[in-house]
C-alpha cells in the first residue's frame, strides 16, 4: 500500500480493509460507530454494498487453481475504485478525521493516520473529577450482570470528561463492605461505560456490593470521588 493511502489497492488488503471499517461501523449500541463518526445511513449503506460485492469474488480470486480469472480480478478493482471514487466524492474519510468524535482508535480502523486533523498541543488535566458515576444494572442470568454508567448530566451510557475508564470495587456475599477501604473488595476497571460483570455461579443467590468512580489510569490522582455503595442480587 502507497504510503499515506488510506484505502489500499491491494486486492487481498482491501478485502480485509472493508470488511474491518464495515464491521466496525455497524458496531455500538445504542449508537453505532458510524453514526457517532457522522456517516449517513446511505453512506453506510453504499459502504456496506462494496462489502458484498467484493467478498464472493475475492473468494473466487484467491482459489487460484479453480476460479482465479482476468476477469474476477478486474472486476475487484473496479469495485476498489469504486470505493476510492465513492470515498472521494461523498469525503468519508475526511468526516471522520475531522469528527469531533473521533479517537485514535477511529482513525486506526480507517486507516487515517491523522488525516486532515489539524495538529493540536495536548494538554495535560489538572482539575480532580469532581462528577459522580450513576449506574443501571441488568441481570442476565448465569451470575453475569450487564452495567451501565452514566455521568448525572448525560442520557447515555459514556466515559465523563477526563476520565479514560469506570473503575469498581465489588465483592458479593450478604454483608455489605462497611466503606471502600474494606480490603475483602476487589478492583477492577473498564474502558466501556457498558460493560458485563461476569461473577462465580456459586454466587447466585446472593448479592453483588459495588462502588464506582471515574478514573484516569494516566493520571490516578484526579480520580472522581466513589458512588455510594450500590447492591443487586445475583441470579
Amino acid at each position: 500500500m502507497a504510503a499515506g493511502a488510506r484505502i489500499p489497492r491491494s486486492i487481498n488488503e482491501f478485502g480485509n480493509y472493508i470488511v474491518k471499517t464495515n464491521g466496525y461501523i455497524s458496531t455500538g449500541d445504542p449508537v453505532t460507530n458510524g453514526e457517532r463518526l457522522g456517516l449517513l445511513p446511505v453512506e453506510i449503506t453504499q459502504w456496506k454494498a462494496f462489502e458484498t460485492q467484493c467478498t464472493p469474488l475475492l473468494a473466487m480470486y484467491n482459489d487460484i487453481t479453480n476460479s482465479r480469472t482476468r476477469a474476477i480480478r478486474n472486476n475487484i478493482i473496479q469495485i476498489i475504485d469504486n470505493t476510492i471514487a465513492y470515498d472521494q466524492s461523498n469525503h468519508i474519510l475526511d468526516r471522520i478525521a475531522a469528527s469531533p468524535n473521533a479517537t485514535i482508535y477511529d482513525l486506526g480502523i480507517f486507516n487515517i493516520n491523522g488525516g486532515v486533523l489539524p495538529k493540536t498541543t495536548r494538554t495535560i488535566p489538572t482539575v480532580a473529577i469532581r462528577e459522580l458515576v450513576s449506574v443501571t444494572f441488568q441481570i442476565l442470568g448465569g451470575a453475569m450482570l450487564g452495567i451501565k454508567c452514566y455521568s448525572t448530566t448525560g442520557s447515555r451510557a459514556a466515559i465523563f470528561g477526563e476520565a479514560d475508564c469506570v473503575q469498581i470495587l465489588y465483592q458479593t456475599g450478604t454483608t455489605p463492605p462497611a466503606s471502600t477501604s474494606d480490603d475483602t473488595l476487589k478492583s477492577g476497571i473498564s474502558t466501556k461505560a457498558s460493560f458485563n460483570l461476569t461473577l462465580n455461579p456459586e454466587t447466585k443467590g446472593k448479592y453483588l456490593y459495588i462502588y464506582f468512580r471515574w478514573y484516569n489510569t494516566k493520571h490516578p490522582e484526579l480520580a472522581g470521588p466513589w458512588s455510594e455503595l450500590q447492591s443487586t442480587m445475583i441470579m
